[in-house]
């Protein structure tokens, strides 16, 4: 059968990856066609868009690029028609996903959404345009489905994906194991500096986290970069020769860290995953943070770990409170505060049993396969 998937940035690209593998195990003569990354490349070759050229961060960000965006969600609507596929396959990216699901119900094609919009925290009115659109809905967070059902809508819980991806042996990979010998990091221990994989979120964290370097001379710093952008966006702010780049090895870096700093977003669960104490940032252009200050609502936290266990398991700093006084104070408390840092692994524990027992990839699979029978009946 045909499949068309769509993952608009980092993060979906690893989930689509693992989902593709998992159809290919039950459909041997799976078909792809996807915008992703190089991730899903691996699995197959026939992609349309990378999504380093969809991967706009923020609304002044997005209005900057809108004739970008446009011409991007007109190529997409044509060649879904020119494909033909059995099954259409959105990976959250909601601003996109809505506007191709919408198209594809008009021309009734089957439609799988595979990790829901966080409309439970903001756009709630996005769920008439689910409820119109979309088959099936796959939820990844384990309060979603109970939010779905206030709205009158089935959805599917299949756990996280992360659980598939951060592998429980993973502290036995011989990448993780020979990583400090391979970056020659013999002399201090490590922290993490994770600043994102856009362009507009690096250029606006990662800044912030390097004004804490020549506080903690105790520490080796060292910077997770994406092969996909060019690596001078990160050396135009590195200046301290206690801070070196690793790139495209972030599960090894964070399981050789004592701690670590994390952009807001899929990895500041996947650190979780690993055990690893993290402080968690975000900051972004003024005029696209006061609009989503102003949307989110009903929600206290911005980090996944927090949010799943809905209470403050890790720091916060959010656009002004990310500044060099408090995240040297909050790193002092996962580096120094044996009690605190011990907290935070009994509660990263606690999180792991909330998120399912693995096997999504598998479980959504045969959620995908069933939709894409539906449309040969």
């Amino acid at each position: 059968m045909k499949y068309y998937i769509i993952a608009g940035e980092a993060s979906g690209d690893l989930h689509a990856h693992n989902l593709m593998k998992a159809i290919q195990k039950k459909d041997p003569d799976a078909k792809f066609r996807f915008w992703g990354g190089d991730l899903m490349k691996s699995v197959s070759c026939d992609i349309v868009t990378h999504y380093k050229e969809m991967a706009f961060m923020g609304f002044w960000e997005v209005f900057k690029n809108l004739s970008t965006v446009l011409g991007n969600i007109r190529r997409c609507k044509q060649d879904i028609l020119n494909h033909k596929p059995d099954v259409l396959i959105l990976v959250d990216y909601p601003g996109f996903n809505l506007r191709i699901a919408k198209f594809a119900k008009k021309h009734k094609i089957q439609i799988v959404y595979y990790i829901s919009p966080q409309i439970w925290a903001w756009k709630k009115g996005r769920i008439k345009k689910i409820k119109r659109d979309v088959d099936e809905m796959m939820v990844i967070l384990p309060f979603e489905k109970d939010f779905y059902a206030k709205y009158g809508m089935s959805v599917h819980y299949v756990g996280h994906p992360l659980l598939d991806a951060v592998a429980k042996d993973l502290l036995a990979d011989p990448k993780v194991v020979n990583f400090r010998n391979n970056h020659y990091l013999f002399d201090k221990e490590v922290v993490a500096l994770l600043p994102g994989s856009r362009k507009q979120e690096i250029e606006a964290i990662l800044p912030k986290m390097l004004k804490i370097v020549p506080l903690f001379p105790q520490y080796q710093f060292v910077v997770s970069t994406v092969s996909w952008l060019d690596q001078s966006l990160y050396s135009r702010y590195i200046t301290d020769s206690n801070v070196k780049t690793v790139k495209d090895e972030t599960y090894a870096l964070i399981a050789n860290s004592k701690a670590a700093i994390v952009a807001s977003g899929t990895a500041t669960l996947e650190t979780a995953l690993i055990g690893i104490p993290q402080v968690v940032c975000y900051a972004g252009s003024e005029i696209s943070y006061l609009i989503a200050k102003n949307l989110i609502s009903g929600i206290s936290y911005i980090s996944l770990v927090n949010l799943i266990m809905n209470k403050k398991v890790v720091a916060e700093l959010i656009q002004h409170d990310l500044n060099t006084e408090k995240l040297s104070y909050e790193l002092k408390q996962i580096v120094d505060n044996e009690d605190n840092i011990l907290s935070i692994k009994n509660n990263y524990e606690k999180l792991y049993s909330l998120l399912g027992n693995g096997s999504t990839s598998e479980k959504a699979a045969e959620i995908v396969i069933q939709a894409a029978r539906k449309n040969n009946l």
